[in-house]
């Protein structure tokens, strides 16, 4: 598969809710910054945001799109702890159709083998790398929203 049968990055802007955003305030508490992971693309987010981008010299607009996206992000694999693994896993949760929370994948910043096959399957389905490695293409895939019903 190629990188252009990925689903773009999603824009994702003040007022949005639930998915990506879960996963963008995971983001930003990885990179340090104090948010509550609520779904709710409010002025907390905004501002977080728009620190990240003035952080790392990108355009401060507080719209989370490809560049910004790709700046915040960063490749974790089994093994890695923390919010970035958080917002992974709340990736497999989103997609997880039982409608049940304790179904699925468990949000505990831990990347272990549950989490390692889940990526290693998501990766499959869609015709990337198997490798169950989280980097740039497997997280646009996974925050675009591929294969999510």
């Amino acid at each position: 598969m190629t990188t252009a049968t990925i689903s773009p990055w999603p824009l994702v802007r003040q007022g949005d809710q639930q998915h990506p955003v879960q996963t963008l305030q995971y983001l930003l508490r990885a990179r340090g910054h104090n948010l509550t992971v609520d779904g709710i693309f409010g002025p907390g987010t905004d501002a977080a945001v728009r620190a990240f981008q003035q952080q790392t010299g990108l355009t401060v607009d507080g719209i989370v799109g490809p560049v910004t996206w790709s700046a915040l992000i960063s490749t974790v694999r089994q093994g890695s702890q923390g919010d970035a693994v958080r917002g992974v896993q709340e990736e497999f949760q989103f997609r997880n159709l039982s409608g049940d929370p304790n179904q699925g994948l468990q949000v505990d910043g831990i990347f272990g083998p549950k989490t390692a096959t889940a990526v290693r399957s998501f990766q499959q389905a869609l015709g990337l790398t198997v490798d169950g490695i989280v980097g740039p293409l497997t997280w646009r895939a996974l925050v675009s929203g591929m294969l999510s019903f």
